[in-house]
């Protein structure tokens, strides 16, 4: 059974190629992804089937049928890990900026499980199934950074439940839009899936979550700001959406906010990851330097 959407363009959306607004605005769908659906006539424009190259007018309705993904196995692949810890129990990734985490529709290889597989053979949590062994937890495709991955299902179950209790410690650096008047503060606003877009989330009391985040400004650049947070929740793209609803989007984020020239995604990083191991008892923290693109963003902004 396929799922269908429908978009509305904007008048700012005239002149832009379909694929690329179609998978801007569904997470899930990559341009090439998109590309195949056009050309199984399975994308219309004011109800009718559009060429690869069409470009939107404006207001027209747009209705993307997405076919029910087909079964399958995650399978090893030999992709270099940046693996910061590992143990019996665990592993500890630092994920370069552009990688998936797990296999999903239009994103089958490449992904952080593949590399996982191969690096860890069946010596991986199988409580999130096939697709997801050993995911812990996750963050999104243009985020870099630190994410645990579990060996076994009783380290996952433990693991897990520090998540939920909130003393599992996610400490994030991102650059964010805007001019900050406080130097810190807490963002305390419930999240759920926004209303026409199911892979987009947003700030709502309408069958959402709390979720709470802590900010720190390290270091203003005149209408940009370099950020400290701090994870109290774990919701989907939580810092990304949460500092958007304050108007401060996070730099390059195109989802939330607007593209950032040179930029590919957001300017996100998971700096720092700290958790009770789960045989041993004893907290172990780890920390992930800033990665190149984020360092060559700061420096423009120095500049500037």
């Amino acid at each position: 059974m396929s799922d269908t959407v429908i978009l509305t363009a904007s008048e700012s959306d005239a002149g832009s190629r379909i694929d690329k607004y179609i998978s801007d605005n569904i997470s899930e769908l990559t341009r090439s992804a998109v590309q195949t659906l056009i050309s199984k006539g399975m994308v219309l424009a004011g109800g009718s089937p559009v060429p690869k190259n069409y470009k939107l007018r404006g207001h027209e309705e747009i209705t993307v049928e997405i076919p029910e993904p087909q079964p399958m196995d995650a399978v090893p692949e030999d992709i270099p890990l940046d693996i910061v810890y590992e143990d019996d129990d665990l592993l500890v990734v630092n994920k370069p900026k552009g990688m998936v985490v797990h296999p999903a529709h239009g994103n089958y290889t490449g992904t952080l499980v593949n590399a996982l597989l191969h690096h860890c053979g069946s010596s991986l949590s199988g409580i999130n199934g096939v697709i997801r062994p050993g995911i812990v937890h996750r963050i999104d495709k243009n985020t870099s950074g630190l994410l645990i991955v579990a060996k076994n299902d009783a380290s996952h179950l433990k693991l897990a439940e520090q998540i939920k209790a909130h003393s599992f410690t996610r400490e994030y650096e991102a650059v964010a839009c805007g001019s900050f008047k406080e130097t810190e503060g807490t963002i305390d606003a419930p999240i759920g899936r926004h209303k026409t877009d199911r892979k987009k989330m947003c700030v709502t009391n309408e069958n959402s979550r709390n979720a709470v985040t802590h900010y720190e400004v390290i270091r203003q650049y005149g209408g940009y700001a370099h950020l400290r947070l701090r994870l109290e929740t774990g919701r989907t793209h939580q810092i990304r959406v949460h500092l958007s609803y304050i108007g401060h989007p996070v730099l390059g984020d195109d989802v939330y906010g607007k593209p950032y020239k040179g930029l590919e995604g957001q300017c996100l990083h998971a700096r720092r990851i700290g958790f009770i191991h789960p045989s041993t008892g004893e907290y172990m923290e780890f920390s992930s330097e800033l990665p190149e693109y984020f360092v060559s963003v700061l420096n423009k902004l120095e500049k500037m």
